[in-house]
């Protein structure tokens, strides 16, 4: 049976000492070694098979190397998974095993799993939603550090990453305008949501600074699903005088107002340019044409909250923030200048 590399044989085979190899080998204290150091012997431990005995080191740090991550639905959707994806690459590359649990937005069932994950004793803990919410952090979580993902906590004391609504609503306007159109209309979400909210006033701001403005009859809002976006497309586009772009709050909805445009013998983007909010890329990449849309941050704010934990395990007093991260534009084919 091989004989298992320890720490004495990465630093004698190194050249340094036992002290210089933990520091090298620690996230936590790489920055005490020489950069080029710090390459030397992580090349030297990786040809010697050497890994680091993480709950050994978890006992000296009184760290368990573990984060928990509590969702309510985003393992068992297909709209936010790259926020867990986000959240375990950035837990790894600091030496951190991510636990998910998903709650399926059973209260009990959550309260439940945070108590387990307690019992696992882990360091600290990201509570995330599938889409931007007013929220209240359950009270199981205690004195916990946790930060808040894809939501607003109604507690000022928390970090939290969300999307910037009002960003994504400017950067539709903005693409619809520079094509060239006028009238604009838009299909939001009638539920009352920050995301609803936000990108409804980025829209509108970005209009104004045209000339332009949004008439009332010219928003519609209806459930954030494909017929939900078909219906109020439909009332839309019938019109005598229709509008020649969509801004559409999801790639749902704006799928529903292809379907709307179909029907009414509309060519996208020749006769109706449409626009939404996602990249949900099984529709967006789907749709024929190709949707534009303002591409959800769901990777980076996933990696936001778990570098933001970890800085705050770290220096406990280390300021809270609100953060919001920007949705960058997608383009592909569905706009085009109108006709007219």
């Amino acid at each position: 049976m091989a004989t298992k590399v320890n720490i004495r044989d990465v630093a004698k085979a190194a050249g340094v000492s036992v002290t210089t190899v933990s520091h090298a080998l620690s996230e936590a204290h790489s920055s005490r070694v020489n950069a080029r150091t710090v390459e030397h012997i992580k090349a030297v431990a990786g040809d010697l098979g050497y890994a680091p005995n993480r709950l050994a080191s978890g006992l000296r740090n009184q760290r368990s190397q573990i984060l928990g991550l509590v969702s309510d639905e985003i393992t068992t959707t297909p709209f936010a998974g790259a926020m867990i994806q986000g959240a375990q690459d950035a837990a790894s590359e600091h030496g951190y095993l991510l636990m998910v649990v998903n709650s399926g937005l059973d209260n009990e069932l959550e309260r439940q799993e945070i108590r387990a994950l307690q019992q696992h004793q882990v360091d600290g803990i990201v509570y995330a939603r599938m889409f931007n919410q007013q929220v209240s952090v359950p009270g199981e979580l205690g004195a916990a550090p946790t930060v808040v993902l894809d939501a607003t906590p109604d507690n000022p004391a928390l970090s939290s990453v969300v999307p910037d609504e009002f960003g994504a609503g400017e950067s539709a306007a903005e693409l619809l305008v520079t094509a060239g159109h006028r009238r604009i209309a838009m299909v939001n979400n009638e539920d009352d949501i920050p995301a609803a909210h936000g990108r409804l006033a980025g829209f509108r701001a970005a209009l104004v600074r045209h000339g332009l403005e949004l008439p009332a009859d010219c928003l519609m809002a209806g459930h954030p699903s494909t017929a939900g976006g078909r219906e109020a497309a439909l009332q839309l586009l019938s019109r005598a005088e229709p509008p020649t772009a969509l801004f559409c709050f999801n790639d749902q909805m704006a799928m529903g107002a292809y379907q709307a445009a179909g029907h009414l013998g509309l060519k996208v983007p020749a006769d109706v340019s449409i626009v939404g909010v996602d990249n949900l890329e099984l529709i967006a990449d789907g749709l024929w044409p190709g949707l534009s849309t303002m591409a959800l941050p769901h990777y980076e704010m996933g990696r936001w909250a778990v570098l933001k934990l970890l800085e705050e395990l770290e220096d406990p007093g280390a300021p809270r923030r609100q953060e919001k991260i920007s949705c960058p534009v997608i383009e592909r084919e569905s706009v085009a200048p109108p006709r007219n």
